[in-house]
């Protein structure tokens, strides 16, 4: 009942910036953390930020200082923002949330996961 809809991928050359969109929808009750993920070829997917409902943040080291992960609770979106690409930067990145839905107990979770958006950036 809860699906994840991301945005902002594409082509940057290098040093550019993109902003990613997830926007969350159906029977939510509530959203814990959000956070984004990212797979390049022949690699895991990996963490790159997490955000909580009450706007704490975390990111992996390849990304501090040049991604800020936010979130508008009002509209169930969280966003990425991302300058300096790099070109090891280029993956698929998912948006990942950690739900409560409606009908549910509260200690009951959903984790649901977007579709994916593809970032290329060229050297």
């Amino acid at each position: 009942q809860v699906q994840l809809v991301e945005s902002g991928g594409g082509l940057v050359q290098a040093g550019g910036s993109l902003r990613l969109s997830c926007a969350a929808s159906g029977s939510i009750r509530s959203i814990n953390d959000m956070g984004w993920y990212r797979q390049a070829p022949g690699k895991q997917r990996e963490s790159v930020a997490d955000i909580t409902s009450g706007g704490s943040t975390k990111y992996a080291d390849s990304v501090k200082g040049r991604f800020t992960i936010s979130r508008d609770n009002a509209k169930n979106t969280v966003y990425l923002q991302m300058n300096s690409l790099k070109p090891e930067d280029t993956a698929v990145y998912y948006c990942n949330a950690d739900t409560r839905v409606v009908g549910t107990p509260l200690f009951r979770h959903l984790e649901v996961w977007g579709q994916g958006t593809l970032v290329t950036v060229s050297s």
